[in-house]
């Protein structure tokens, strides 16, 4: 008996390798809810929870930013204020974690009624694409500091610049100047770098199962959905005359483009949202898949263990081995995705650059 509690610790020990620590323990204390923990890990919130120790919370708390409803007044606060008044069953400053509406915080106005304020919050996903942004920082500056201190003419850099050097030219001259082309590539490789770093880097931390990863950043739509207006932006703010005329004037019979229903350049103007609206839910969909599947393998292990101690040891086994594929093909899937959204905006870019008719 000893000894299965002992292979019991020890899996549990393996398994914070891929999964979040706090959902684990909840897990095994409360029982399984699925639900619970894939959804509860990849949501946004307004403190880093660490872990639980002694059924005690260590949390990071998080600035709130919130403008009240009632009064016209910003208010700026730690999260543990609100999260303390919440365990003594009372609001703070009228302002509540509403647990029905995804744990966003609500206010009570002096009416009774409870409304969303303006937030501006400081959440796990903004503290999470600041490290992101001061680790690209730290990368790059490191980088520059070595080309300025030497004749990259004369010297080749090896080590950490070296690799990185390899791998921004292989995506500077492989993706972004094939895909655009040697004419027009040049305005559109500094944003391409930076949006294929961020979301390689981000995806990198999201793997991570304590801080300062494990936030699932690339899975909220939220950050999905600015990354590809900035790539359609991009695209038709820049866009040539002859990508505006083959939208609203395309060569093709005049009874599809004007008579007696504009149909092609209807089509044309509905692909300018179509074009980033897939950007926006293939890189969301597949990061946020790669979470919860993971997340469901380890939840599998608490569930055979709770029916049955010889069933547990069987799945425990395989959920694990399933688990550490699944996170090697999520370090994968990591530079894929990256790789995939700057490809897919560059080739939508150089498409708005169409040079066959100039």
């Amino acid at each position: 008996m000893k000894q299965m509690k002992t292979l019991r610790y020890f899996l549990l020990f393996l398994s914070l390798f891929v999964c979040d620590q706090a959902n684990l323990r909840a897990a095994e204390e409360k029982g399984v809810d699925v639900k619970e923990i894939v959804l509860g890990h990849m949501a946004d919130a307004y403190e880093w929870h660490i872990t639980t120790f002694n059924h005690k919370h260590i949390s990071i708390p998080l600035p709130v930013i919130v403008r009240s409803e009632a009064t016209g007044k910003w208010h700026v606060f730690s999260s543990s204020r609100i999260v303390e008044a919440a365990h003594e069953g009372r609001d703070y400053m009228g302002f509540y974690i509403n647990e029905e509406k995804n744990g966003k915080i609500y206010e009570i106005l002096p009416d009774g009624t409870t409304k969303r304020p303006w937030d501006l919050s400081i959440t796990k996903s903004v503290l999470q694409i600041w490290i992101v942004v001061f680790i690209l920082l730290a990368v790059f500056l490191s980088c520059a500091r070595w080309y300025k201190k030497h004749d990259a003419k004369k010297e080749a850099p090896g080590g950490f610049v070296g690799m990185i050097e390899m791998l921004v030219m292989s995506i500077h001259d492989d993706l972004i100047k094939d895909s655009i082309g040697e004419k027009h590539y040049r305005p559109y490789a500094p944003y391409l770098l930076t949006a294929f770093f961020f979301i390689f880097v981000t995806n990198l931390l999201g793997l991570l199962p304590i801080f300062p990863g494990g936030a699932n950043v690339t899975g909220n739509i939220n950050v999905t959905f600015f990354l590809a207006l900035c790539t359609m932006l991009a695209i038709n703010l820049f866009g040539n005359k002859e990508y505006w005329k083959e939208i609203f004037w395309p060569d093709v019979p005049m009874f599809l483009k004007a008579y007696p229903v504009a149909i092609m350049p209807f089509i044309e103007l509905f692909g300018i949202i179509t074009k980033p609206f897939a950007l926006m839910v293939r890189l969301f969909a597949n990061m946020m898949a790669g979470h919860a599947i993971i997340l469901s393998f380890t939840a599998i292990i608490f569930i055979a263990w709770q029916m049955n101690a010889v069933l547990g040891s069987g799945l425990t086994i395989m959920s694990f081995v399933m688990m550490l594929f699944m996170n090697c093909l999520e370090f994968l899937v990591a530079f894929i995705q990256a790789y995939v959204f700057t490809m897919l905006s560059a080739v939508f870019i150089g498409l708005a650059h169409p040079e066959h008719h100039e």
